[in-house]
């Protein structure tokens, strides 16, 4: 068994830790739980996404930039004969799993440009423009829809879910009180952001106050941890769960 992170406490920031605290707990990590971001349906219910959804073979493309909005618009991937893009490994994972069709587009680097870019790369037969559906969160950045309208396409964004600063720290996991923000993060030795919602959520928890390591899953995480001013030690080279936890196991060994 690897346990190259016995007695290292780590902070987990995301509602349901699930994958991450397996990966953690199988190295012998503490995790600490801090629940900051709470997720549920958009302010319409899911109406604007459903209708969309319904016409999802109009358009050429749906995209998604987050597990839960792989969740939400799988029943529908499944049965459209538009392609499929997701923003990262572990979201394209999770659109697989609930689509049960293989994801026709993942950029090598989690960023905007780079899906965007993609997307088109993979489009080279379409000659009068592409019609883009992008699924994503309420605080969604909409760089991707950015970037492709510059390049001349037309683009839906819809809301899928409403993130939220949680209420509580009480872990959904255990139904049990997490330890206070504060002794939490002068205690441990590193915090894992696996969005950007979660690094808003320390901020307006937490403020600038960090562990001494901390690590994002990819350049868009990254990006927002540079813009609210914390330190950032790593981005992970893989931008997934298992690429966050391998970062950490090399900062910290």
């Amino acid at each position: 068994m690897n346990m190259s992170l016995a007695g290292r406490r780590v902070i987990v920031t995301r509602e349901h830790p699930g994958e991450l605290a397996d990966l953690l707990a199988e190295r012998g990590a503490e995790m600490v739980h801090v629940p900051l971001i709470g997720v549920g349906d958009p302010a319409d219910g899911g109406g604007a996404l459903q209708r969309e959804l319904e016409r999802l073979d109009t358009f050429d493309w749906l995209v998604v930039t987050s597990r839960e909005g792989a969740r939400r618009v799988g029943t529908a991937a499944a049965s459209t004969g538009a392609r499929l893009a997701a923003v990262g490994l572990a979201t394209a994972r999770e659109l697989t799993a609930t689509s049960g069709r293989r994801v026709d587009v993942v950029p090598e680097i989690q960023r905007a440009d780079a899906l965007a870019a993609a997307i088109v790369d993979a489009s080279s037969e379409v000659t009068d423009g592409l019609r883009v559906l992008i699924a994503q969160a309420d605080l969604a950045r909409g760089e991707v829809g950015e970037v492709l309208r510059a390049a001349g396409h037309t683009v839906v964004e819809v809301t899928a879910y409403r993130t939220a600063i949680a209420e509580s720290t009480t872990s959904p996991e255990t139904g049990s009180e997490t330890a206070s923000i504060t002794s939490s993060v002068v205690d441990a030795d590193a915090v894992l952001f696996a969005s950007g919602s979660a690094v808003r959520g320390w901020i307006s928890a937490v403020g600038q106050v960090t562990p001494p390591v901390v690590i994002a899953i990819g350049p868009s995480t990254a990006g927002v941890v540079s813009e609210l001013g914390l330190d950032l030690t790593a981005v992970a080279a893989d931008h997934s769960l298992e690429g966050l936890v391998n970062e950490l196991e090399a900062r910290l060994t």
